[in-house]
């Protein structure tokens, strides 16, 4: 646990309520510590290792094919999908985006 002690002044009242100012400090600092940390291991599981394996999407031209890996969607039309016809690839990341919070 957390203690803290106080013995500045010669009032009992007065050190108490120093010693409950320094413990809402601390408790605060705590707080903001665990959630620096979480917020740090989010970002840091977010980032990729920059690996070849970390692609998020395969362009192959000879054969027309793009494939996005996240989802393991393929599609052989990759004229659509650089014209901006990437409707397919946006309706399977929102299911699959749906899918990983409902297995949160």
């Amino acid at each position: 646990g957390l203690v803290v002690t106080c013995q500045d002044e010669k009032s009992q009242i007065k050190n108490k309520a120093k010693a409950l100012k320094v413990l809402r400090s601390k408790l605060l600092d705590l707080e903001i510590s665990r959630q620096e940390q979480e917020i740090a291991s989010s970002r840091r599981a977010q980032v990729s290792t920059g690996d070849r394996s970390a692609k998020i999407r395969t362009y192959n031209f000879p054969q027309s094919r793009v494939t996005d890996h996240r989802i393991n969607l393929t599609s052989y039309n990759l004229d659509g999908f650089l014209t901006g016809n990437i409707d397919e690839f946006i309706q399977s990341l929102r299911v699959a985006w749906r899918n990983e919070k409902v297995n949160e």
